[in-house]
């Protein structure tokens, strides 16, 4: 799982880089409007290595920690000479692809910005979702394990909710495309993964 410890390590060196350097942390965030009115594209992809404070950091590492080692694994017995390749393309996807939404609402609000991995992390969340569905997702308040399927449709259901509401400063629009992104991604790369997720739920079809 080098590629998912590697990622990691990138990402808390630069978000705490950033912690006490507010100006390198404005040149990396997210901000739609300096996208479409400075080109400042790059910051459809450095915003992912840039977080709000430790325990958005924390979080969205031990997620990526817990959810990576699976996706890397499974991709590395379907893919051996490309796993390499569709992990980043996983990862990088999901940070730019789960922003699209949320810029095309906001290009023109010089106050909209974003920060943190988590439409990348969702996106290898869903992935090893599609990859795994006999696994179980634990949190720390809960002494048992979730269904991964039961938690993805849980998830879905209520960043979708939480999107619509916008009451809050947490991107649930990038949680939600990038979890999109991560089903679709995963079984464009091999569509049988469909049939295996559904046999392996006990559904026949």
């Amino acid at each position: 799982m080098f590629l998912t410890i590697g990622i990691i390590i990138i990402t808390v060196a630069v978000s705490i880089l950033t912690f006490n350097n507010p100006k390198l942390f404005d040149n990396l965030k997210f901000n739609a409007y300096d996208v479409k009115h400075s080109n400042h594209w790059y910051r459809f992809f450095t915003y992912g290595f840039v977080h709000a404070g430790w325990v958005h950091l924390f979080i969205n590492m031990v997620v990526l920690y817990s959810f990576g080692e699976i996706v890397e694994s499974f991709f590395r017995y379907y893919f051996p000479s490309g796993h390499v390749l569709y992990f980043l393309l996983l990862y990088i996807g999901g940070l730019i692809l789960s922003l699209i939404p949320a810029y095309g609402k906001h290009k023109n609000d010089v106050f909209y910005n974003a920060v943190g991995a988590s439409g990348a992390v969702s996106a290898v969340i869903f992935s090893s979702i599609i990859l795994y569905p006999t696994g179980k997702v634990m949190f720390f308040f809960i002494p048992f394990g979730i269904p991964a399927p039961l938690f993805g449709l849980f998830y879905l259901v209520y960043e979708a909710y939480m999107s619509k509401r916008a009451k809050d400063n947490i991107g649930h629009d990038a949680h939600l495309w990038g979890a999109i992104y991560g089903v679709i991604y995963t079984i464009a790369l091999r569509p049988s993964l469909v049939m295996a997720f559904l046999e392996k739920l006990g559904i026949s079809v």
